[in-house]
């Protein structure tokens, strides 16, 4: 069971209000370890909204701001000014106000897809350098115990030599043309000015591809993209079909879809070595199969004590105990806490092999939302992505 000590990190949110459920979840992480306390916020545009969930949540009057722009400013200025701000906000505003903090000295969790657009994302990953503060993105599927136990196989080879890799994350949660009822999500999530075009990819693709990279610690050396909508008279893509030849030559699938009609979640990973396979599903996350060459089944279950340390260390309760999306997210939060925390003491840093994604990760994931757009556009040919891990950014 984990256990952390320390002084709690000040945390800051800018989006997050009424109606918004991914707030919520960040919060609900946060809270799990009690590694932080929510301090400030710009909860919403209209004010007086903002002003009653910053109530709600026990943030005094004076640190409930009207704009990123004072919060930045005045918490950077205060001090006991908050540690980091989590940037829960449709995806077109999540440059400016992520630069705001970042050029202030104020780690921040960004929602993805980081940026819009692959140069901005980069500006954003070299103003944290510069500033030395923590940019962090959380793809929190990453943080699954089972997911780290599978990547730490793949990685020390108990699958031999990758030959292919399969994530999808086909969701049916907008099979039907709900952004035409009012529905919250679906009005910005299919609105091209603030989705992108590409919306399914940077919404739903940048999670698969990133567990692709993650668990198998290859990067994508070309891709085509086929993008399709499926529901007629949308503005967005919301169907996109990815190959990739990752490196070494090992083929590889990603399907994103957020009208892929009857899956609930949708996201499973299948991972093929010339040794042996494995497959892990959202919808069961406390159990990993792993195949031999013989077809032989074995099912890993979360707490087991023979798994990896890398999943132990994110195990809350014992065998048998199911845990789920709340606690990835927690895990997240607590690998940040972990670095955040060392930088505050001036300790080393805590980051490991397999730990919380950074604004790299970030920057990757629009690479690949642009590298997708750009296939498509030419009839799904063979398109090279930029690699932010191996440029100077």
């Amino acid at each position: 069971m984990i256990e952390r000590g320390g002084q709690r990190l000040r945390a800051g949110m800018v989006g997050g209000g009424a109606g918004a459920d991914i707030g919520k979840t960040h919060r609900f992480g946060m809270r799990l370890d009690d590694r932080y306390s929510l301090e400030a916020g710009v909860f919403g545009l209209d004010a007086g909204q903002a002003a009653r969930v910053a109530e709600s949540l026990g943030v005094a009057p004076e640190r409930s701001y009207a704009c990123y722009e004072e919060m930045a400013e005045a918490e950077s200025a205060r001090p006991d000014g908050i540690d980091v701000v989590v940037v829960a906000t449709p995806n077109d505003s999540h440059f400016p106000i992520a630069r705001a903090f970042l050029e202030k000295g104020i780690a921040v969790v960004c929602e993805k897809p980081l940026t819009g657009d692959s140069a901005s994302a980069a500006e954003l990953v070299r103003i944290a350098a510069e500033n030395n503060v923590v940019l962090a993105v959380p793809h929190c599927y990453s943080a699954y115990p089972m997911v780290r136990h599978a990547a730490r196989i793949i990685r020390d080879g108990a699958l031999g030599r990758i030959t292919f890799v399969d994530v999808e994350h086909a969701s049916g949660w907008a099979a039907t043309p709900l952004e035409l009822t009012g529905h919250k999500q679906a009005s910005w999530r299919t609105n091209p000015d603030i989705a992108g075009f590409p919306s399914v990819v940077a919404d739903l693709g940048t999670h698969a591809y990133h567990l692709a990279r993650y668990t198998t610690g290859l990067e994508a050396e070309e891709i085509s993209g086929q993008l399709h909508t499926f529901v007629p008279g949308r503005r967005v893509f919301d169907n996109a079909t990815v190959s990739l030849r990752l490196g070494g030559g090992v083929p590889a699938r990603i399907w994103a879809s957020m009208a892929a009609t009857g899956h609930n979640h949708g996201l499973r990973i299948r991972i093929f070595g010339d040794a042996g396979s494995l497959e892990w599903q959202h919808e069961d996350p406390h159990h990993l199969s792993v195949q031999d060459l013989d077809g032989t089944t074995t099912i890993l279950t979360h707490g087991l004590s023979t798994l990896s340390a890398d999943a132990a260390r994110l195990t809350r309760v014992g065998l048998g105990h199911p845990e789920g999306f709340l606690e990835a997210f927690a895990n997240f939060y607590l690998d940040l806490a972990d670095e955040l925390t060392a930088r505050r003491d001036g300790k080393p840093s805590t980051i490991r092999e397999l730990s919380f994604p950074t604004g790299i990760d970030g920057l990757v994931g629009v690479q690949f939302v642009e590298a997708v757009a750009k296939s498509h556009a030419n009839n799904g040919a063979w398109t090279v992505p930029a690699n932010a891990t191996s440029q100077e950014i």
